[in-house]
């Protein structure tokens, strides 16, 4: 269970900032907006091949310079 305890001279704003901060390290929004719906297992290997060939393009892209 994640949680972020406020600071006594801490805004609720700043604690909420800092909270949703862990949650995107945490990587849990997009483990739950993953979850949301059932993704086939074709789909999912279309989905990580797109991922895996937009990443060796932007790596190719950054080694040029």
């Amino acid at each position: 269970m994640t949680g972020v305890k406020v600071r006594d001279d801490e805004s609720f704003e700043r604690a909420l900032r800092r909270f949703n901060k862990f949650c995107e390290k945490a990587g849990i929004l997009t483990d739950i907006k993953k979850h949301q719906h059932y993704e086939k297992p074709s789909e999912a290997k279309k989905r990580k091949m797109a991922a895996a060939k937009r990443k060796a393009r932007r790596n190719r892209r950054l080694s040029e310079r």
